[in-house]
């Protein structure tokens, strides 16, 4: 596979909306710019927690263990659902409890499907002379997406009411999350 066509892949699955670019986007609403560079470091880690040991088990993993791939989509699907549930019961989702963390943003990208597809169909193998270079180029694609994200949340500050926007957004993405971890679970009957 070409580096463009793996770039091409990699952004094609980045850019859609999911929970990580939700977190993104929520946090650019809640504090701006400057909160989505704070949480770049939490993104990277998710990713790489998932993706190097995905790309060293490789299919033989979900293989001998099926149990194994429907357990983390249950996983998966239900703290997607918990961040859904959470932002839509919060008035507001500006108070102390409420901030988009650096945990949050790695536990939720740790669990995001999209790892999955990373680290067991798009990365060479670990032994390959561009499994480095490629994950590398994923790192820096996810850094620039999770930007792109983070600044439309931002976005939502310009010229709105005290909170209107914010609320809004906030309600959107709690009803996105919520259907994410539904198309998870009917992933799992589909299989």
């Amino acid at each position: 596979m070409s580096y463009g066509y793996f770039l091409s892949a990699v952004l094609a699955l980045l850019l859609a909306p999911g929970p990580t670019n939700t977190l993104m986007a929520l946090a650019g609403a809640q504090k701006g710019f400057r909160r989505v560079v704070y949480l770049l470091p939490a993104e990277s880690l998710g990713y790489l927690t998932t993706v190097l040991p995905l790309s060293w088990l490789g299919f033989r993993l979900f293989e001998q263990w099926p149990a194994a791939e429907v357990a983390l989509k249950i996983l998966a699907a239900a703290w997607v659902m918990y961040l859904a549930l959470k932002l839509w019961g919060s008035p507001l989702w500006i108070g102390e409890n409420n901030q988009v963390t650096a945990r949050r943003v790695y536990v939720t990208t740790v669990l995001n499907p999209k790892a999955l597809i990373f680290g067991l169909v798009l990365l060479p193998a670990p032994l390959d002379a561009l499994f480095l270079p490629r994950l590398g180029l994923l790192c820096l694609a996810a850094m620039a997406v999770a930007v792109i994200w983070g600044v439309a949340g931002a976005l939502t500050h310009a010229g709105a009411v005290e909170g209107r926007r914010i609320y809004a957004a906030q309600r959107f993405a709690s009803v996105w999350l919520a259907s994410v971890s539904v198309a998870l679970l009917a992933s799992l009957f589909r299989a």
